[in-house]
């Protein structure tokens, strides 16, 4: 059958293992409609079943020559999540816009189709799953077990806790994706068994793609349950604690990372305890602030809304120039051009890791200062942070995209190193504090995140090294021996001509008076 050019291409996946009984069935549900309104193919994949799961796909491809129909079989079994990416891969290498999964047991019912793609071809959704868990007490009536039932509960409330987000059901298999949105994830790095659900729910949030959940009925018929519910729930649990503190910085797992997202970490941290907000509240109001290294320049903008004289420094121009704020364009990495002398507050903020050499920067940065002391506010990762000890201890020191081992760091330090180099360096220590991590980032800045936060506060009382994420430190400049030798001079200089254009008294040539002292 021909379609028109401008329907949206959806492929229908149909994921089948040991599926004999009941795949012709699923097939013969699938809605007319859903071949009137879109460029429709079927895709079956067979995954290394021993029965004629592959042989009935084949005879019902043969029986209806007007569908658009391929049939496939794993020649070994990749399980529940490697069968999803076959089929994945399989929508991205043929240029579909839209897949959607649907189960050869019939647990899902094919019916539903039609409003389970709409949204995303009224571009209002780029995933939607079916829930079972929207209409009260639905699933129960549809048959499935009650242990199932308080599980997939249990389950659902602990992921959106800990994700800051409000979904009914994290665990239903039947899913409709944007192929782009699928592009976009790392969706081949993740486990093949059963919990790979939750992984790609997991990818798709931190690509920020817009989720729809609508509700469909639940049946429960007398297929074979093959998840282990104690394994299935321990796997949900791992993966979403490791996108958590993935999301933190903490613990970088590169299967959770956006393949075409930019680096989001440098986002503002503001309203807790973190190394921004302690860095706004430094610099008083009407301060003349160079944000050196500024990055985006959120903080900067918040320092001129507090009445600030802001200028930054960055390699790259800000994405939404503020006319408001100077920007000197510098590569810290070479020598420095631009002029600290009118500003009386430097910002580091998460600069100095990311220098190849920080000991020449800092050096030529003095080289500016003279006697007007200016206030140095410094942040960096704290690289005794206990997530890392732990990890090195285990055999483990990943770089990543984000947190403390960030790709781009350089050079990384502990609480004395970094004291070390700021004394080496003329600048006297006025405050060091340790920084909690950015747990509201990924747990929201609700009860939850703010718990986390007081709870790494008072870790950090009892161990500044081993519990704070970042170092944080308020110094003061002091200028460099070269400019004192030199004011020295000028000075010295000054004082011989101001004394020879003084009159001085003549001196005295007289014999010393006699003393009156009688011994």
């Amino acid at each position: 059958m021909t379609r028109p050019s401008k329907q949206p291409r959806l492929l229908i996946f149909v994921i089948a293992y040991y599926a004999e009984s009941t795949l012709r069935w699923v097939l013969e549900r699938i809605p007319a409609s859903v071949f009137e309104t879109y460029e429709c193919e079927v895709l079956v994949v067979d995954d290394a079943s021993e029965d004629r799961t592959f042989a009935i796909g084949r005879e019902y491809q043969e029986h209806h020559p007007d569908i658009r129909m391929t049939v496939l079989r794993n020649e070994h079994n990749q399980g529940y999540g490697g069968n999803q990416k076959v089929g994945y891969s399989y929508a991205i290498a043929e240029g579909f816009d839209f897949v959607a999964m649907v189960h050869g047991d019939g647990q899902y019912a094919p019916e539903e189709l039609p409003r389970l793609v709409e949204p995303l071809r009224e571009g209002r959704a780029e995933a939607v799953f079916g829930s079972r868990m929207m209409d009260r007490f639905g699933a129960l009536k549809g048959g499935m077990p009650l242990y199932k039932y308080v599980g997939n509960k249990i389950l659902t409330t602990v992921q959106n806790a800990l994700l800051g987000t409000r979904l009914s059901e994290f665990h239903s298999g039947y899913r409709v994706y944007s192929v782009k949105a699928l592009e976009r994830i790392p969706f081949p790095l993740n486990s093949n068994d059963f919990h790979f659900d939750t992984e790609i729910i997991l990818q798709l949030l931190n690509a920020n793609a817009r989720l729809l959940e609508l509700p469909i009925p639940t049946y429960y018929g007398d297929e074979i349950s093959r998840v282990n519910g104690m394994k299935y729930a321990r796997d949900v649990m791992l993966a979403t604690l490791r996108n958590v503190f993935h999301r933190a910085g903490l613990l970088y797992q590169r299967r959770f990372d956006p393949i075409s997202q930019a680096n989001h970490h440098y986002d503002l941290k503001l309203g807790y305890a973190s190394s921004h907000s302690w860095a706004l509240d430094a610099v008083p109001s009407g301060a003349k602030v160079l944000d050196i290294g500024s990055g985006p320049g959120g903080l900067a903008r918040e320092l001129v809304n507090k009445g600030c004289t802001t200028a930054v420094v960055d390699q790259h121009p800000p994405t939404e120039p503020d006319p408001r704020i100077q920007v000197h364009l510098q590569n810290l990495d070479e020598p420095l051009r631009f002029d600290v002398h009118d500003y009386d507050h430097l910002l580091l903020l998460d600069v100095i890791e990311h220098i190849k050499d920080p000991e020449r920067f800092l050096a030529e940065l003095r080289q500016q200062f003279d006697y007007t002391p200016r206030k140095l506010v410094l942040t960096t990762p704290n690289v005794a942070f206990i997530v890392q000890r732990l990890m090195l201890l285990a055999g483990q020191f990943n770089y990543g995209k984000a947190g403390i081992l960030d790709r781009t760091h350089t050079r990384l330090f502990t609480f004395r190193s970094l004291r070390h180099l700021l004394r080496d360096n003329g600048f006297r220590i006025k405050d060091v504090r340790g920084v909690p991590a950015p747990f509201p980032k990924v747990l929201g800045n609700g009860v939850l995140g703010k718990a986390a936060v007081g709870a790494n506060l008072a870790l950090i009382r009892l161990s500044k090294t081993l519990f704070s994420y970042q170092i944080y430190v308020e110094a003061e400049t002091t200028p460099d021996v070269s400019f004192v030798l030199k004011d020295s001079k000028e000075r010295s200089a000054l004082r011989d001509q101001q004394a020879k254009a003084t009159p001085q008294p003549a001196p005295h040539t007289g014999r010393p008076p006699r003393s009156s002292s009688n011994y």
